[in-house]
């Protein structure tokens, strides 16, 4: 299943404003390492532990060989990258289903960044004729379970106890959302 070529954009609006949502390109590495990097500084809602440099942001959830695809929320007020959601290969999981992180700034006013993102990906995952995403969430980040049952997203299996860089185990859970019915 070959990456699509970009399309021309998709806008969509949120609850408190206007936000377009376009393919993510190389250029908007620096920014979403800096938003990433905050995430992952704060701890306790994503698996990442290390921060990303804008070269290996690029090439792990924007451009590299392993991505489908990548959309980014872009303010159109202040012309922010409001957040970012990448879909892509993951090793073990079946050829049709696509593996989706989904970030957003923490220090974020917009609110509906994620579903206006969801939105453009699963169009995208469609088009590139998957049949459900996956979505692998710890068990603690009570704020991505939430995000991910409001979008669908279904359960399927729990890798327990997976160890931290301190060593702490903490459960993950994959999460799945049907593209077909």
């Amino acid at each position: 299943m070959a990456r699509m070529p970009p399309s021309d954009g998709l806008k969509a609006h949120t609850l408190s404003g206007r936000m377009e949502i376009r393919d993510a390109a190389r250029g908007d590495a620096p920014d979403l390492a800096e938003l990433l990097n905050a995430i992952i500084a704060q701890g306790g809602t994503t698996a990442l532990e290390e921060p990303f440099t804008p070269e290996r942001l690029a090439e792990t959830y924007l451009v590299g060989p392993t991505v489908l695809c990548c959309f980014v929320a872009v303010d159109q007020a202040s012309g922010r990258l409001e957040g970012f959601q990448t879909l892509g290969r993951y090793p073990g999981l079946p050829e049709d289903v696509g593996d989706i992180g989904t970030f957003a700034r923490i220090d974020g006013k917009q609110r509906g960044v994620g579903s206006a993102l969801f939105a453009a990906t699963c169009e995208r995952a469609r088009q590139l004729g998957l049949m459900a995403i996956n979505a692998t969430i710890r068990a603690d980040n009570a704020g991505g379970l939430a995000f991910y049952r409001k979008m669908g997203f279904e359960d399927h299996s729990v890798t327990r106890a997976a160890p931290l860089k301190d060593g702490r185990p903490v459960d993950r859970l994959s999460k799945r959302f049907r593209l077909t019915p």
